[in-house]
């Protein structure tokens, strides 16, 4: 089992930045990927980025390359995602997801990761 606690999450202006954070606890955390996904309201779960559990490997959402940045600590367990250049569309419930796999081809689907956090707020105003 593992927890997922986010924080960081908050509102900003257009144009500005956010860095939110995922604690993990309850097992190793570095020899799995993990995800950032977000909700907003009325709408599915989007894919926003991917980091593959060493660090080597990361990807994001097409709506979010170029301004987004995943990261990781792995001495601490905890993940990261620099949000820049944020515009009002990025207003969203904001999840973290691990894996119990390193890296896979399907790292955009929700479904094929196993722990999630509680979400975080985000809202952007114009």
């Amino acid at each position: 089992q593992v927890q997922l606690e986010e924080s960081g999450g908050g509102l900003a202006q257009a144009g500005g930045s956010l860095r939110l954070s995922c604690a993990a606890t309850g097992r190793s955390f570095s020899r799995y990927a993990m995800g950032w996904f977000r909700q907003a309201p009325g709408k599915d779960r989007e894919f926003v980025a991917h980091i593959s559990g060493n660090g080597d490997w990361k990807y994001y959402g097409d709506s979010v390359v170029g301004r987004f940045t995943i990261s990781r600590d792995n001495a601490k367990n905890t993940g990261y995602l620099q949000m820049s250049s944020l515009k009002p569309e990025d207003t969203a419930v904001y999840y973290c997801a691990s894996a119990t796999w390193s890296n896979s081809p399907s790292y955009f689907l929700s479904g094929l990761y196993d722990y999630w956090g509680q979400g975080t707020q985000v809202t952007v105003s114009s």
